[in-house]
């Protein structure tokens, strides 16, 4: 798809009719062949830019979706295509729609069309699209792969804000107190320069902090742009992955809650390839590849090459520890009686759940919490600049 540009044209029917749209293709020569081919005159052709917001995984739901409803309602795929494309908001989306639509008409299949569009539709798509073009099931696969990935999408958010919340909060935190040591304290001092008298050790020292603040402000700046480089460049290092993988993981609160939308994530990419009959090493594949993290990239792999070895899914679960050690015994029982599919089912259901209230639990223990640290710190500024004026009356009611 990276190959592809967008191309807004205008241009004259066959009919007379001046039109205008949106189109994909490699090259301005290929879309100028593409349109000629349909019976357009061009006038003028255009490159528009991509936007990538528009690739979002709501619209991928939202388009799986209408096109489960169309194909349960007997409209044939390419019909189905062609009336999502026209209602569509999108122009990139439009264009999208219109050139698989074409592509189903010159006797491609739909997964292999929307294989040339790895960003937009993810490996698990491709894969259940195809199962249902073998097994005549297409609708069926797509309001499963709908309700999949709106189920997913729903508990990432929810798992992002739960973690961003704090982090919002500590960082409006830091900034108040760099605000008020670089602008606020240093008026202050200023004051306090007139007085005849000592100030009190809390205020000396946080005047002490505003200055060092107020001269080596630079080298804070310089520090943190060192940081967040040294940041990128580790977190493209393999070992220095699989170690800050770890660490978040051992998280007292925040490793729980990625452990549970990562095995939620996998456990239903897998019942949803067991109920679709893609063999279980497929599975594995897909859901490897829907993961974002390099770490649970290779534990899946390791699993993969151990049960392509012969070995068991439970037997090969135990030797890794990402995965539940209470999952096991389910995974045992469901390939023992022949029903792994519901088992996976099973705990995908039960690490929905818990991430989710782990989730909701986050957020409302974390809270307060974060607020008593924040009263602290600024209640610590204040106390700290007003204290000398309380001495200063002290000292002068003695006099």
């Amino acid at each position: 798809m990276t190959s592809k540009q967008l191309w807004h044209w205008e241009g004259i029917t066959s009919q007379g009719a001046r039109e205008n749209g949106f189109c994909w293709a490699q090259s301005r020569a290929n879309a100028m062949l593409a349109l000629q081919s349909e019976g357009i005159s061009l006038l003028t052709l255009r490159p528009r830019s991509i936007r990538k917001r528009y690739w979002h995984i709501e619209y991928v739901i939202q388009f799986a979706r209408q096109l489960a409803t169309l194909l349960q309602a007997g409209v044939t795929l390419a019909d189905g295509l062609m009336l999502i494309a026209q209602q569509h908001p999108v122009p990139q989306w439009r264009a999208l729609l219109m050139h698989l639509t074409q592509q189903i008409l010159h006797g491609q299949p739909l997964s292999q069309a929307l294989q040339q569009w790895p960003a937009v539709f993810p490996p698990l798509f491709c894969a259940l699209i195809e199962t249902g073009e073998l097994t005549g099931k297409l609708e069926e696969c797509c309001l499963h792969l709908a309700a999949q990935q709106e189920e997913q999408w729903i508990l990432k958010k929810k798992v992002v804000k739960a973690l961003r919340y704090p982090g919002f909060v500590v960082a409006v935190a830091i900034v108040v107190t760099l605000g008020m040591l670089g602008f606020v304290l240093p008026e202050f001092a200023a004051i306090y320069q007139t007085f005849n008298t000592p100030l009190p050790a809390l205020t000396r020292g946080v005047i002490a902090l505003s200055e060092w603040l107020e001269s080596g402000w630079r080298y804070g700046i310089a520090t943190g742009i060192a940081v967040i480089i040294i940041g990128r460049f580790l977190r493209r290092n393999a070992h220095c992955h699989q170690l800050s993988q770890r660490l978040l993981l051992r998280m007292p609160l925040a490793g729980e809650l990625v452990r549970g939308q990562r095995l939620s994530q996998i456990y239903t990419v897998l019942t949803l390839t067991q109920q679709a009959g893609i063999p279980l090493l497929n599975g594995l594949g897909c859901a490897s590849k829907t993961l974002p993290a390099q770490y649970w990239h290779q534990a899946l792999d390791r699993l993969r090459e151990r049960v392509a070895e012969g070995e068991p899914l439970w037997r090969a679960m135990e030797q890794e520890m990402v995965f539940s050690p209470w999952c096991v015994p389910l995974i045992r029982t469901g390939e023992s009686t022949g029903a792994l599919d519901v088992m996976l089912q099973r705990l995908a259901a039960i690490h929905t759940g818990r991430t989710r209230e782990r989730a909701d639990n986050l957020a409302a223990s974390l809270e307060p919490i974060i607020m008593v640290v924040m009263g602290v710190i600024i209640g610590t500024l204040v106390v700290a600049m007003y204290l000398p004026i309380f001495h200063l009356g002290d000292a002068m009611s003695a006099g």
